[in-house]
């Protein structure tokens, strides 16, 4: 890893963990003066707002530094991805709290990138050259960019789902009301199930041009699609069957197991997409 990429490496961890702290810290301080009533969860989190951004920031310039030194986006190895992950989940988490001007869902996405980039820093980070199947750069890039930023979106839908079972079951004045994070939740999928078609689509044109197919039932293939038939009947089944709170939650924690495992299959898999 050059220095440069390691630097800014380390900045983002520093900046994602150190916002999960302080998002923690702070509204520890508030449930303490509130004496009991409920916190709102609209409260601004400057601290942690900031070192998020920040975060991302360097995490970005990560990124794009590693891009110049190999030439090509993070998609030829686990390193690469996770990092790239870890990116969806904190721009996510920004939106989101941008969107519905809540903290919480925020320290959601940066809690989810600060382990992923603690699982990458366990993982080989030498750039290797790319195989011939990636050489298809620009196509790649957009299939691997949308995957991120779909895995991000469901790691937000992910953390709601469990933050809403939590608050069902205990009603704690501390967390957003149960209505407004099966919202949220919703909203999440709404905008990952789009950009996980897209992924799956471009994945198959890529797959033509490199291995003379556009399907081969290749595991990671396989775990993709199930993922995204698990999303597609959330989707059904709220819109359609009425599907709403505890039901709806706990399948989007069934989707997100599905996106580790398409995630981590890597170590599971053999097949076109074994890299590591």
């Amino acid at each position: 890893m050059d220095d440069f990429e390691r630097f800014s490496f380390l900045a983002a961890l520093g900046g994602l963990g150190l916002s999960v702290i302080l998002s923690l810290v702070t509204l520890v301080r508030r449930i303490r003066k509130s004496g009991g009533k409920a916190v709102s969860y609209q409260a601004s989190d400057y601290p942690g707002t900031i070192t998020a951004i920040a975060g991302l920031i360097f995490l970005t310039i990560s990124i794009l530094s590693r891009w110049v030194i190999t030439g090509h986006g993070p998609f030829s190895n686990m390193y690469e991805f996770a990092v790239g992950f870890a990116w969806g989940a904190a721009f996510m988490g920004l939106f989101f709290q941008w969107r519905h001007r809540a903290a919480i869902i925020r320290a959601i996405g940066t809690l989810v990138a600060s382990a992923l980039l603690i699982f990458a820093s366990m993982l080989p980070s030498k750039p290797v050259p790319l195989v011939p199947a990636l050489q298809q750069s620009f196509l790649l890039s957009v299939h691997v960019a949308s995957a991120i930023l779909a895995y991000g979106s469901f790691s937000i839908g992910f953390g709601v789902a469990v933050l809403f079972l939590i608050q069902r079951e205990r009603k704690f004045h501390w967390l957003p009301d149960a209505a407004f994070l099966d919202n949220v939740s919703y909203r999440s999928v709404v905008i990952g199930f789009p950009l996980l078609t897209l992924t799956i689509v471009l994945g198959a044109i890529w797959a033509n041009i490199a291995w003379g197919a556009y399907w081969s039932w290749d595991p990671k293939e396989t775990a993709s699609l199930v993922t995204w038939l698990l999303y597609a009947g959330y989707l059904h089944a709220r819109v359609l069957g009425g599907w709403r709170e505890k039901r709806a939650a706990v399948l989007l924690i069934i989707g997100f197991v599905a996106v580790l495992f398409t995630f981590l299959g890597n170590y599971v898999f053999s097949g076109l997409h074994s890299y590591r």
